[in-house]
């Protein structure tokens, strides 16, 4: 067990006994969503993976502490402290640990503290990419190289739609990620359900995702798999509403210079202030909608596959 490391005691027995448990994002909370329906949001996230018969694992740094299961009163304090709260990626860790400083985890350290932890499935929103422009600025999400890297499964609704999508997939698709869709053929784009994307596979079931996950598993090949799953159609939003909406974004953006690991949340915000907040409904709702697809995955990946 890593040092630094303190796993949560329900899932650290839910883990040794082999029983379905699912790891989320921190960063949704304290710079995804303001307070307190970020609050609300994680809470209700875990609720919907212990429904569908999983034990959730919220991941954060809290004094320099790596925590796999955060207590309620550790997600409050996430969601009020907000954006003052460090958004931690893999470089930040070393820092944050040594300092005795918190930090919210990305895609990245989520699936690094989960795999550390022995959880294998993992719920979030939407995962980092290729950022438009990235020819000139070279922003690429370290998400992308973390699924090359770390055997964790990751359940999505597509790549945020502020990103190139196209070199997203061309991305993952050279480190030899599998992209799934599920129950679809088109890489969903976050608030829509369509990109005019191709994902590499569709599969139906969530029994079918575990058997691929655990083939993968067993062949010892290195890296994730991402699972993309089309936010609900009734919480979709119209596609040239949102496309608007994050042109104007990304051209504030540019115009204000914001660049880096500020870049997601800025965008994301914007979007909900154009859109009059019907960006962040949906948001929550492609959430809600991912931690049941994964707790229904770890399910079965445990109860058929783990032993």
């Amino acid at each position: 067990m890593n040092r630094y490391l303190d796993v949560n005691p329900e899932v650290e027995q839910a883990v040794r006994e082999g029983r379905p448990v699912v790891a989320l994002e921190s960063t949704i909370i304290s710079h995804g969503m303001p307070y307190p329906q970020n609050v609300e949001t994680a809470l209700n996230v875990e609720r919907i993976i212990r429904e569908n018969g999983a034990v959730p694992a919220t991941i954060a740094i809290l004094g320099g502490r790596l925590k796999a299961g955060l207590t309620p009163e550790e997600i409050e304090y996430l969601g009020k402290t907000g954006q003052a709260v460090t958004k931690a990626s893999r470089r930040d860790l070393p820092v944050l640990v040594a300092q005795g400083k918190d930090g919210a985890t990305t895609v990245t350290t989520t699936m690094m503290i989960a795999h550390m932890a022995g959880i294998k499935i993992f719920a979030t929103g939407g995962i980092g990419g290729v950022h438009r422009g990235a020819e000139t600025t070279m922003d690429i999400s370290a998400d992308l190289e973390e699924l090359a890297n770390t055997p964790v499964l990751v359940v999505c609704a597509g790549a945020k739609s502020i990103l190139d999508l196209g070199l997203t997939l061309e991305y993952l698709e050279t480190h030899g990620v599998p992209v799934i869709g599920y129950g679809t053929s088109e890489l969903p784009a976050f608030y829509t359900r369509k990109s005019g994307f191709s994902v590499d596979y569709r599969l139906d079931t969530p029994a079918e995702i575990a058997a691929a996950f655990k083939a993968q598993r067993e062949m010892g090949l290195k890296g994730g798999m991402l699972v993309t799953n089309p936010i609900p159609e009734e919480y979709s939003m119209d596609p040239d509403v949102i496309n608007r909406a994050i042109d104007e974004a990304i051209e504030d953006s540019v115009r204000e210079g914001i660049h880096g690991k500020a870049t997601t949340p800025y965008l994301l915000a914007k979007v909900k202030d154009i859109t009059g907040g019907d960006s962040l409904d949906s948001n929550i709702r492609l959430v809600y909608n991912n931690a049941r697809l994964a707790a229904q995955v770890a399910s079965e990946y445990c109860g058929k596959w783990s032993k």
